[in-house]
């Protein structure tokens, strides 16, 4: 989209993440942007009744937005409703906040990553289809990992550089890949080489390979994320299957 330049002002289309109030009658907005990334804007007098912002403030719903500033906290002045998603609710809408808050956790500011843009995209309205969650979410996780620097390695183990073999069992170093684990290991994440194979692929078709890429993706996002908390994995653990 078009930077406003006569009036100072920038505008995308986007998603927004989280809002939180501010002030007595404002709110701050983040937002992920198609053509700027994630940013975060004060909307003021959002939380006024007759503000024409309060009721264009919706999550998971793709929104024409304008803003200006180029410090951290903008200004922001117009959001339309784009329309065109189903509203999510249920596990579904669990799932939605799960994604919003590894972008919020994991992306940086004024970043621009159209292609994930596109990735979270897909991802809102694969929940709301026939698409397991479980794969929603494996992929999405594979993807944000990929754009923000710390693509999977899984074609070949690191210590000699071997290709990995489908029958192998192996672990997984963040910083270097698959290890193969020999004898009795004690690694508590044991992953088989078919499930590297698998993902490299995208293919989720087997249980196995499900399960285990849900236990690589968590070990992976927990050493990325830090001691950052993702509150929506609280409401997940009733859903052990995703």
């Amino acid at each position: 989209m078009a930077n406003l330049a006569g009036r100072g002002r920038s505008q995308s289309v986007g998603y927004i993440l989280h809002s939180y109030p501010y002030k007595e009658t404002s709110l701050i907005v983040e937002a992920f942007t198609q053509t700027y990334g994630r940013i975060s804007c004060v909307a003021k007098g959002a939380k006024r009744p007759a503000s024409g912002l309060r009721s264009s403030i919706q999550l998971f719903q793709p929104l024409e937005m304008e803003w200006s500033g180029r410090n951290e906290l903008k200004t922001l002045y117009r959001v339309d409703w784009v329309g065109g998603v189903p509203i999510l609710d249920g596990l579904a809408l669990i799932c939605g906040f799960y994604i919003n808050e590894l972008i919020l956790n994991l992306l940086a500011k004024d970043d621009p990553h159209e292609n994930l843009f596109k990735c979270y995209y897909n991802a809102i309205n694969d929940l709301n289809s026939e698409t397991a969650i479980s794969i929603v979410l494996r992929k999405f996780e594979i993807n944000l990992l990929r754009e923000i620097g710390y693509q999977l390695k899984l074609d070949y183990s690191e210590e000699e550089n071997v290709q990995i073999e489908p029958k192998g069992i192996y672990t997984y170093l963040p910083e270097t890949g698959p290890m193969e684990l020999k004898g009795s290991s004690q690694h508590k994440l044991k992953i088989h080489g078919k499930t590297f194979c698998d993902i490299q692929n995208a293919n989720f078709s087997d249980p196995r390979t499900l399960l285990e890429s849900k236990k690589l993706m968590r070990y992976l996002l927990e050493y990325y994320l830090g001691d950052k908390i993702l509150h929506s994995r609280e409401l997940l653990k009733n859903y052990k299957q995703i």
